[in-house]
């Protein structure tokens, strides 16, 4: 397209996920300037499908785009991971021709979507021979009232399930991120350091506070204090706290805090599951937010790893009492925890006690929503295998399962 030598410049701000505006229409053949401000939290830039692009901008940061000679509908957006599927888009059009369907057909719309490359799970699938599964001890109390922890974002390839293997982002190197414990009174004092190559933030549940300041998102290198005093008993998500959230969790970054109610029981054996999903990008790559978007998950877990309880099955003696911790990270199934062929005389859910050993019922069920959470406890009568699954069978299916070999 020819220069008719006439420029048009067009100011663009970036807040709240989105382009404002988020069309621009010129003349065709003119030269076209966009002045981009970021005014969100998050940084931000703007890729044109043509070639030109935006340095990185951080919050109130300016930067000046020359989007060249506009002689058909252009296609923009940004290429931070996850930004253009959750709305970060903007439109070039020319008085006369194209329109906006055209500019994303000619942007070749790179919304993440399946391919070739993308690994499958076999949720039957046996782990390699030295394989460890996650330690799903719960930890011990603490004896202190403050606990102060480093929680860094760190991004890591790790085995999900058998022969697949993705990039995640993370707390400290592991999804689930480390589990928390606690009193109801206690404060936690976290120092979360971003390690990573986007900007993360993290939200804490088990805190009641102004999410302002403690639960901005960060840029890489920079760090935040987060502190705050557990109230309220229960076991509680925490996650990452930048847009869009269903991207962060989904690709790893979550974990628990547990605060023990008051006078909570001794228990002879205690473990804590975290059951989430998978959505799996191409090999060794992010997770895909148009899977998390569509839901359609590849994988459920617990703690991370597809079925590994069911091959490194957790364990008890036979007439012990079993504490089973169950946090439901999502991001967006609900999970439905139960023990084939066991009674769950005690069952805790979302901060309310609606079961107590002396009470002459029982469940068998602990149904959680996305972020709810909750225990059960149980004794398990005679020495033999017992699954567990979530009770939503499709999700079992797909790995939400495990064995608690009794002795």
């Amino acid at each position: 397209m020819t220069w008719n030598g006439h420029t048009t410049t067009v100011t663009v701000t970036a807040d709240g996920m989105r382009f404002h505006p988020d069309t621009i229409t010129v003349p065709a053949s003119d030269r076209l300037i966009i002045e981009l401000t970021n005014n969100d939290r998050r940084r931000h830039d703007l890729v044109l499908a043509t070639g030109p692009t935006s340095p990185t901008l951080a919050s109130g940061d300016t930067a000046r785009l020359d989007a060249g000679v506009i002689g058909s509908a252009v296609e923009g957006w940004c290429s931070l991971p996850g930004h253009r599927q959750a709305g970060m888009r903007l439109t070039v059009t020319t008085t006369g021709t194209g329109t906006a369907e055209q500019a994303a057909a000619a942007g070749h719309d790179h919304a993440a979507a399946p391919g070739s490359s993308t690994p499958a799970i076999d949720a039957m699938a046996e782990p390699a021979e030295g394989f460890v599964a996650r330690d799903a001890y719960a930890p011990v109390l603490p004896t202190g009232r403050l606990h102060r922890l480093d929680l860094r974002v760190q991004e890591v390839q790790r085995d999900v399930a058998p022969g697949v293997r993705q990039k995640l982002w993370t707390f400290n190197g592991t999804t689930p991120g480390p589990v928390l414990r606690g009193r109801v009174g206690d404060t936690f004092e976290i120092t979360l350091i971003n390690d990573g190559s986007i900007d993360h933030g993290v939200d804490f549940h088990a805190g009641a506070l102004a999410p302002d300041e403690p639960m901005r998102p960060i840029d890489p290198g920079q760090r935040l204090t987060y502190r705050f005093t557990a109230t309220k008993a229960g076991i509680w998500m925490y996650h990452c706290s930048t847009m869009p959230m269903l991207h962060h969790i989904g690709n790893g970054m979550y974990g628990a805090v547990i605060i023990d109610p008051p006078d909570l029981a001794a228990v002879d054996r205690e473990y804590v599951l975290i059951q989430s999903e998978l959505y799996l990008g191409a090999e060794g790559e992010f997770g895909d937010l148009a899977k998390m978007q569509a839901e359609q998950p590849d994988g459920v877990v617990f703690n991370g790893y597809v079925a590994q309880y069911a091959h490194r099955p957790l364990t008890a003696r036979a007439g012990q009492r079993v504490r089973i911790w169950v946090l439901n990270a999502g991001p967006n199934r609900t999970s439905a925890f139960h023990i084939v062929g066991a009674h769950f005389d005690t069952l805790y859910r979302e901060g309310q006690w609606q079961l107590r050993r002396s009470d002459p019922g029982a469940a068998q069920v602990l149904d959680l929503s996305p972020a709810a959470g909750g225990f059960i406890e149980t004794v398990l009568p005679a020495p033999g295998h017992y699954p567990f699954v979530s009770h939503v069978m499709v999700d079992a299916e797909r790995g939400a399962r495990g064995t608690i070999q009794v002795r």
